[in-house]
């Protein structure tokens, strides 16, 4: 993989999780379907909605689906279900090795980074643990919760950019899905594509 990297006179480097650190879209996306199999929904996920949904709160995914079928589903019972099955099927995922191999080199060069993701606290620090990342970002993981509105909106980026006290022109964002390019350019910032589906 050849990562894109534009010009520019950047000061911190903000990364999104899933499908730019770590190669787990495949492992969501059977997640849901199972989850939502498992919780009798009629939402027919196919991958492509599925993809173009990259980045969204887990919460927000229910909120949405169900919005478009009409339907009053729990979206926390769905979303943990989700998440329960996800952590099943977690280990032996790999990172997205070009990627985190610029966070590493970022931070030796002395450069602070940070993750932005859509996806759950705790969900968020296991994988970067299972990619041998959590140490890099520790101090600066940023979720939803901590946020008033999650991806698309800058939210999520903005607040990352202000953990590393960088300015958000300053941060260059990697990312993999619609919702995040959107969010990180709302926030005023460059992006790299991340290609997660081959």
């Amino acid at each position: 993989m050849q990562l894109d990297i534009p010009a520019g006179d950047f000061a911190g480097f903000i990364f999104d999780c899933d499908g730019t650190l770590a190669d787990t879209m495949q492992i969501h996306y059977r997640a849901w379907v199972q989850a939502f199999h498992d919780c009798e929904t009629p939402f027919d996920f196919l991958e492509d909605k599925f993809y173009s949904m990259g980045g969204i709160s887990t919460f927000k995914i229910v909120a949405v689906l169900n919005e478009e079928y009409g339907t009053d589903f729990d979206y926390e019972k769905i979303a943990l279900r989700k998440e329960a099955i996800f952590m099943e099927m977690l280990p032996g995922i790999r990172p997205i090795q070009p990627v985190c191999d610029f966070a590493r080199r970022a931070v030796a060069d002395g450069f602070p980074v940070s993750v932005a993701s859509g996806g759950l606290p705790r969900v968020v620090k296991r994988t970067l643990e299972l990619i041998d990342m959590y140490d890099v970002f520790k101090d600066r993981i940023v979720t939803p919760d901590m946020v008033e509105r999650g991806k698309p909106a800058p939210d999520i980026f903005l607040y990352a950019a202000k953990l590393m006290n960088i300015a958000p022109e300053k941060c260059l964002v990697f990312e993999d899905a619609a919702p995040g390019f959107e969010g990180a350019r709302a926030a005023g910032m460059q992006v790299v594509a991340v290609p997660s589906r081959v």
